[in-house]
């Protein structure tokens, strides 16, 4: 055979079944322009000027692996519909005398043609749409815009290498699936239909229990950190879950259709149904992945844009005070830093931060002035354990910062006049409830709860930390934690570290509020030194991290834009190879039923059944997996400073509207391209 004959035939195999290749050149188009996108963002001159680029960088770049791993994936999974529609025209070939060899080559030439065009339009529209995305991100993270035009060749490399590989993968597969059948079977597989599934309860009961169990720990976790720790693992077990339900409920549910009389025996429910069901292992599979992409899009985009939308709220929660100044003890004896940090050497840092405000000729409101001491240790009812040896991966579940308060300064920042009697003490918890009478501290002292606060005023270290914190308020440290100054780690470092706030609002100019901030930084660590190093400090401005927010916040919601984009243009491919793969199965059957009488209004009624009776339930079970997702998610949202959960139900409901729209019309078009190919219209 002439050599120039296999490019011929690979093309007009391309080109006869335009219907199946169309659709994945456009996924395969759009995957490697978005892949050279965020390539081309994470190298982007504009945004390594900016503040925060390191952050927005490592958002762009591990949306760049996720994009890669996906498509890597999903096209092997898109790749096999198309190969199984064409599975009997290679028949053909090798029962017209070509080998398996011959095959293999016009395999090939496909294969080069496919990867030229694609890498061709994909770096083509990445090029052409890349500006836009820079735009785009810019506005979002609130950036200087630059309208300067460029291309990245290192991108446009680190794109090609990728997906060259990935079609490569798909052509060794491909090779090695035709070349382990014979031409009969590849004639025939068409018309090879599958046999009536078994309902499996093993499978059936196996999903639900797993999927139960993995609801009960999305509803069962009560703080960020068990949030974190549990999610990725509750993520995977709902996969798990979702392909066992759908493969063998599936089946449950066509056979108990089929054994209702009253429904089964009726002609929009008779051909569907009885179709349905000698592919549902399939079929079932195939609604799962729709399932899972549905709900991946709709986690991403509702808990990206609530962090991008609600980006103020957080900023404020993690920064209480336009300017705010920590001061934090460093000696390993804490008798020596209640010297360090006595109410005198205090006085002094005070009166030195007030001279700065002053000179700047700023007005401070809203001040921040209090101490406080940290101890880190295991809460269990009442009961702190502190020991580090008892300390481990189980616990951090109970893992708290103890924080005591003086009175004093309680009562100050409260504008309040509470009194204590002899150890007493009054608790407020944040992220956690306390609701016992005593807070022991394991082998040291008892303190008896004369109130469970409900409200306290803001600390940026609760914001900060992801461990839950108990703040104490004593009487004074040198008559309520004298007892806990002397205790130690096993390294022989004091446990208990003192700290002390000073932090304060003003409506100066940004640029005025960063120099201010520089000051009182420049004199701290004057200070530091005259006071004998006894301790650290650190000095954090609003405005001055408000660019490294808005940048990690929109870069974000950015990449999830652009991942939705890929599972949504996915989960379109899946349902639209579906159809199409399903109508030419099932178009043998309707010819028959229209032949004995059924009309082109009872194959709309039918198609109508198919879709209500199984189409929807990807969407609907979407949903209710991200009800029960929504409380974890929500405390994931804390680690991010989000505590607006009306926000996140607005997002929430926004997106679950917008993807059921876009879901029930994609349906709506394919259902119609189904429908012209059973009914013969398709020609």
């Amino acid at each position: 055979m002439r050599v120039s004959i296999y490019p011929k035939l690979a093309f007009e195999g391309i080109r006869k079944n335009k219907k199946l290749y169309f659709p994945f050149f456009v996924t395969c188009i759009s995957m490697i322009s978005m892949q050279y996108i965020l390539s081309f963002l994470s190298a982007s001159h504009a945004v390594s000027q900016m503040r925060g680029s390191t952050e927005i960088k490592t958002v762009l770049n591990l949306g760049s692996i996720v994009i890669a791993i996906f498509s890597l994936i999903f096209l092997f999974y898109s790749h096999s519909f198309l190969i199984r529609r064409r599975n009997k025209e290679f028949g053909l070939y090798n029962i017209l005398g070509m080998d398996k060899k011959n095959i293999g080559i016009i395999m090939v030439w496909e294969m080069i043609m496919v990867t030229a065009v694609s890498l061709f339009f994909g770096i083509f529209f990445g090029v052409a749409f890349s500006k836009l995305a820079e735009l785009g991100l810019m506005n979002m993270i609130k950036a200087e815009i630059n309208y300067s035009f460029s291309i990245a060749p290192s991108s446009i490399i680190y794109t090609a290498v990728i997906y060259c590989i990935i079609f490569l993968l798909i052509l060794i597969k491909s090779l090695i699936q035709i070349g382990k059948t014979n031409p009969t079977e590849l004639f025939k597989s068409e018309s090879v239909g599958e046999k009536p599934p078994k309902a499996n309860w093993a499978l059936g009961i196996g999903g639900v229990i797993i999927l139960a169990v993995a609801y009960a720990v999305a509803l069962s976790i009560k703080r960020p950190l068990t949030a974190f720790t549990l999610f990725f693992f509750a993520v995977i077990a709902v996969i798990v879950a979702t392909y066992l339900i759908f493969i063998a409920g599936s089946v449950l549910l066509c056979m108990v259709l089929q054994k209702n009389k009253n429904y089964y025996y009726k002609t929009n429910h008779f051909v569907s149904v009885s179709s349905m069901i000698y592919r549902m292992k399939r079929n079932g599979a195939g609604l799962a992945s729709i399932c899972i992409l549905l709900t991946m899009v709709i986690v991403m985009i509702s808990s990206t844009a609530c962090l991008y939308f609600g980006a103020e709220d957080s900023l404020k929660t993690r920064y209480p005070r336009n300017i705010y100044t920590e001061i934090n003890s460093m000696h390993d004896n804490t008798n020596e830093t209640l010297n360090e940090l006595s109410d005198e050497n205090i006085d002094i840092l005070r009166e030195n931060i007030e001279r700065i405000i002053s000179e700047s000729k700023i007005t401070a409101g809203n001040i921040s002035d209090y101490r406080y001491a940290a101890i880190a240790g295991t809460l269990n009812g009442g009961t702190v354990q502190h020991d580090s040896k008892t300390i481990n991966a189980f616990s951090y579940d109970s893992l708290h910062n103890i924080c005591f308060i003086p009175l004093a300064d309680y009562n100050r920042m409260m504008g309040t006049n509470e009194k204590l009697g002899e150890n007493q003490v009054l608790i407020y918890s944040s992220r956690s409830e306390f609701k016992e009478d005593t807070l022991t501290i394991s082998g040291v002292k008892s303190f008896k709860v004369k109130k469970v606060l409900y409200d306290f005023f803001d600390d940026a270290r609760t914001a900060m930390d992801i461990v839950p914190t108990v703040f104490v308020v004593v009487n004074s440290y040198e008559t309520d934690i004298k007892e806990l100054m002397s205790l130690s780690d096993y390294n022989g470092e004091a446990m208990l570290y003192f700290h002390w706030i000073y932090g304060f609002d003003t409506d100066a100019k940004t640029e005025t509020q960063i120099e201010t901030a520089d000051l009182i930084h420049d004199m701290l660590k004057e200070s530091s030194t005259k006071l004998g190093n006894g301790y650290s400090f650190s000095v954090e401005c609003r405005e001055e991290q408000r660019t490294d927010f808005y940048g990690t916040f929109g870069s974000l919601f950015f990449l999830g834009i652009v991942l939705s984009l890929i599972f949504i243009i996915a989960a379109v491919l899946i349902i639209y190879y579906k159809q199409i793969s399903e109508g030419y199965e099932d178009k043998p059957r309707f010819e028959i039923m229209q032949k004995v009488g059924m009309t082109k209004t009872d194959i709309k009624k039918s198609i109508n059944s198919q879709m209500l009776t199984v189409f929807l339930f990807p969407l609907i079970v979407s949903v209710i997996h991200y009800c029960f997702a929504f409380p974890i998610i929500c405390k994931l949202l804390t680690l991010f400073n989000m505590y607006n959960t009306t926000l996140f139900i607005i997002t929430s409901a926004i997106s679950i509207a917008a993807i059921a729209l876009l879901y029930m019309f994609v349906y709506k078009i394919t259902s119609r391209i189904y429908y012209s190919i059973v009914s013969g219209q398709n020609k």
